[in-house]
């Protein structure tokens, strides 16, 4: 559920028409719902009481500083994946026992700044990390928490380029080499070696494979007589975005807290998507509207550079009109809603019925709220847009959109080519 509904055939976000927001703001613009955005932390919350668990939302998804600040507002943690996401969870007030820092490819002033910060544990993804971990705290002279990141080699129906947990990814550990570690903890003085980490994939949308790999895991550990107190298992729980029917909060806790609990361990989840996939939408107005004898294209502002995810994964968003009113017509048309990008893949949806769509009409792009954002470009030299956050009846600018001086900030031309 979300807070983006029709009355009165316009659409609102919490207690504000949409059509006036873009009054003060210039599309495309992402515009999130806080109340959506905080119950769905608060669901998860809820459904997994059973085991007290640390929910670390996942900042990659989405890392504005205020939507960090309203989850950190309602207790949650922050799992990053680098420096830059480590400096904007100190600018949002995350409290550092709460933040988990994942990543294959962490540098070394990285993972030193993390130190510093207290982070509660770095996700380890190679023994070569491993490694340069123990080197950094030995020159902090500090004591570091590790929980080592095992590939359970399970295989989620999911896209294949966000299905992290195969035994061909990129990402964490085969049980082998994870073993090697807790034997060799000797080797690493200033690690704490107390935890596991998964992430399986993402957009997963029932509890099966979930089950497999923390079965996987807990078999390990037993079989091995490893001792850990954290077990950290990801996120990844997928969302509506078209007609997919995915596991409630509730069900999903169901099918795997009995298994928790049996572990006797600290529980930390890391969702992103399920908190603010569908807390976000993408704004944009209609440009033209373009027939050809194949194809009716309606072409928008908004294209591949401000949401990437149709191009990139082929992934379906739900696009609806802003408002429906007289000058739309009532029959809907079958058309491609595309950008104003210079690429035959810029599109945001393809074979879509819509009604009439005037020049100036607004539509919005559901599902937004997740890797939205965090993978917007500059392609084409296009200036990102402006964020905004409803809370209630009233909206703030979260983010200003940029302007051209600041897709050339911090370029020069040479000396001799001038």
């Amino acid at each position: 559920m979300h807070e983006f509904i029709f009355k009165d055939n316009e659409l609102y976000c919490e207690k504000i028409k949409v059509n006036d927001i873009a009054k003060s703001v210039p599309t495309p613009f992402y515009l999130y719902s806080y109340k959506t955005l905080t119950d769905h932390y608060d669901k998860l919350k809820a459904a997994f009481r059973a085991v007290d668990p640390l929910i670390c939302f996942s900042v990659k998804s989405n890392s504005n500083i205020a939507i960090l600040r309203a989850l950190i507002k309602h207790g949650a943690g922050l799992d990053i994946v680098s420096g830059g996401e480590l400096y904007r969870a100190k600018l949002a007030g995350a409290n550092p026992k709460k933040v988990v820092y994942a990543g294959v490819g962490k540098k070394r002033e990285e993972i030193e700044d993390a130190i510093r910060f207290g982070i509660l544990f770095f996700n380890v993804e190679s023994e070569e990390e491993l490694d340069e971990i123990e080197k950094a705290a030995a020159r902090l002279k500090a004591k570091v928490n590790i929980a080592v990141r095992i590939n359970p080699d399970v295989i989620p129906k999911t896209h294949h380029y966000i299905a992290t947990g195969k035994g061909e990814s990129k990402f964490g550990l085969d049980f082998e080499t994870a073993h090697k570690i807790f034997n060799a903890r000797w080797r690493y003085p200033h690690l704490n070696i107390r935890g596991v980490h998964i992430h399986i994939g993402s957009q997963i949308l029932n509890a099966a494979p979930f089950i497999m790999a923390i079965k996987k895991v807990m078999e390990f550990l037993k079989e091995c007589k490893i001792e850990v107190d954290h077990f950290n298992i990801g996120g990844g729980l997928g969302i509506v975005y078209s007609i997919e029917n995915p596991q409630t909060a509730k069900s999903f806790a169901k099918s795997i807290v009995p298994l928790l609990k049996k572990s006797k361990l600290k529980i930390v989840l890391e969702p992103g998507r399920f908190i603010s996939g569908n807390s976000g939408v993408l704004i944009t107005k209609v440009l033209y509207t373009k027939r050809t004898p194949r194809k009716t294209f309606v072409i928008v502002d908004g294209g591949m550079s401000d949401l990437i995810r149709p191009s990139l994964y082929e992934a379906y968003h739900k696009i609806v009109p802003v408002e429906v009113g007289e000058d739309c017509s009532t029959t809907a048309e079958k058309v491609d809603v595309v950008g104003p990008i210079c690429e035959t893949g810029d599109f945001l949806g393809k074979d879509r019925y819509l009604p009439g769509m005037p020049k100036g009409s607004l539509v919005a792009i559901m599902g937004a709220g997740a890797y939205g954002f965090t993978m917007a470009s500059n392609y084409n030299s296009r200036p990102r847009g402006s964020e905004v956050m409803v809370i209630g009846n009233k909206f703030y600018i979260i983010k200003k959109a940029e302007g051209y001086k600041d897709l050339v900030r911090g370029e020069t031309i040479p000396k001799v080519l001038r």
